[in-house]
């Protein structure tokens, strides 16, 4: 490998790992001040407990995150500084604003929601919880902004070799953005609604707290069948989006290699990348013009004639991404995805009129379909980056461009080993916390009474 190659693979590793975390922290925070906020309209203590031991959990992540999301910045130097001084004005703005508010509003407001129970009104402490989940989502718009407008540039200018920015507002509500957004939201509170019932079922498969859990897995039950229908909702509206701004990632998406009309959705394919077509495809007839230009008979460009079309544009070279990952991480994203929120869909079924499932199966599916949404959040994100590929700024410059001149093979080998095995203790510290307090439980009303600093004290 040299040195672009271990880079990417180093920027991947790091960008999945922080993401496992990201949209926990997001859906989680939301989940936490709901609960809160029922414990503060009703006085039920019920939902203070659930509450706190919520809190604990998230706190828990929203930690891990920080950490992990620190060493990305350091990469945009380290590995990518060719990179950071062609865009480094248009690209550092969202994420300045970032760092200054969002990320400002949600650690000052969380710090005090941990030390402010009995020392704040209760109303001003319950406005800390929703300060901080407010913070938190807007960090992700922040750095969705950036990240969308690699994938879709605008508001900028060229000017003596660099990209200058001219308009933060065209940047901040960029189309790429407002479709990305809210997929990432929806997919967010997914992932904590599938933590939530995960957890839920496995106190009630113990037989512990089974009043207290029960209620805890229905909201997850809610929470995530509507999340999984807002997944769905604004991944279509994502993919009408891409199809316009970036035809290669869809077409690679769907291994389609020739322009076509009326054209079907691909459940599998086996395909012969050098030749550009396939040897089997089996397929939902409309799928996927219905799916990119809400038509039946729309028109979708095919991966060769993008490619020829792209080097009359931008010069030699092949502009065609990983096919087969490409392909195969946008089935398993979606996949994932929809097994989740059908998980949810038969668990408000089975638990209809206050009932309680008697077979041991349904608490342990629920508790392995916490990974789903993990799953599904990861593979999305390597599918919109790698289906993007050659370019890192679609259409302005490419990948092997934006590498560190002065990196060498040793240096980024070492601190790609580095940082894996770091991330893998981390990963390992993480899940032994984690269990360490699921086991402990939620406290007695009593215990809850006697706590000081009730999110610390454990």
């Amino acid at each position: 490998m040299d040195v672009l190659d271990l880079s990417r693979w180093q920027f991947g590793i790091t960008t999945v790992y922080h993401f496992l975390f990201v949209p926990l922290t997001i859906g989680l925070s939301v989940v936490v001040a709901g609960l809160q906020t029922a414990w503060y309209r009703t006085g039920r203590q019920e939902y203070l407990r659930l509450t706190r031991f919520w809190g604990r959990l998230f706190l828990i992540n929203f930690a891990m995150g920080v950490v992990t999301g620190i060493v990305q910045e350091f990469q945009f130097g380290m590995n990518w500084s060719a990179y950071s001084r062609f865009v480094g004005d248009v690209f550092g703005a969202p994420l300045a604003m970032e760092g200054l508010v969002a990320f400002f509003l949600e650690s000052t407001f969380l710090g005090l929601w941990i030390f402010g129970w009995d020392r704040l009104p209760k109303r001003v402490h319950l406005a800390t919880i929703w300060l901080a989940a407010i913070g938190t989502t807007l960090s992700a718009y922040f750095i969705l902004a950036a990240n969308s407008w690699m994938q879709h540039p605008v508001g900028y200018r060229i000017h003596d070799g660099r990209a200058e920015l001219t308009d933060i507002w065209a940047v901040l509500t960029n189309s790429t953005t407002l479709a990305t957004f809210p997929h990432v939201l929806f997919g967010a509170f997914l992932t904590a609604g599938a933590f939530v019932l995960g957890i839920s079922a496995w106190f009630l498969l113990r037989g512990r707290d089974v009043d207290l859990f029960r209620r805890s897995a229905r909201l997850a039950l809610v929470v995530s069948l509507a999340a999984g229908i807002g997944v769905a909702l604004s991944g279509h509206w994502q993919a009408q989006i891409m199809t316009r701004q970036q035809p290669m990632k869809m077409a690679a998406a769907e291994a389609l290699w020739e322009d076509e009309t009326s054209a079907g959705f691909s459940l599998f394919a086996v395909g012969d990348v050098e030749n550009g077509r396939n040897h089997v495809n089996l397929q939902i007839p409309y799928g996927l013009s219905l799916l990119s230009t809400n038509t039946l008979d729309g028109k979708v460009e095919g991966i060769n004639d993008i490619q020829a079309r792209y080097q009359a544009l931008y010069g030699p070279g092949d502009y065609r991404p990983v096919v087969g990952l490409a392909y195969w991480s946008f089935r398993l994203m979606i996949g994932f995805g929809a097994l989740s929120a059908l998980l949810a869909l038969a668990g408000l079924w089975l638990t209809r009129r206050g009932r309680v499932p008697a077979g041991r199966w349904a608490h342990r599916a629920a508790i392995a379909g916490i990974g789903l949404p993990f799953l599904a959040n990861s593979l999305g994100w390597i599918f919109t980056e790698m289906g993007r590929q050659p370019w890192t700024v679609f259409g302005v410059m490419r990948t092997a461009a934006a590498v560190s001149p002065g990196a060498d093979v040793a240096s980024v080998a070492v601190t790609l080993v580095g940082f894996t095995l770091v991330y893998a203790v981390l990963a390992v510290i993480e899940v032994r916390l984690l269990l360490k307090f699921i086991r402990i439980g939620p406290h007695e009303p009593e215990a809850e009474a006697e706590a000081a600093t009730p999110a610390l004290a454990y």
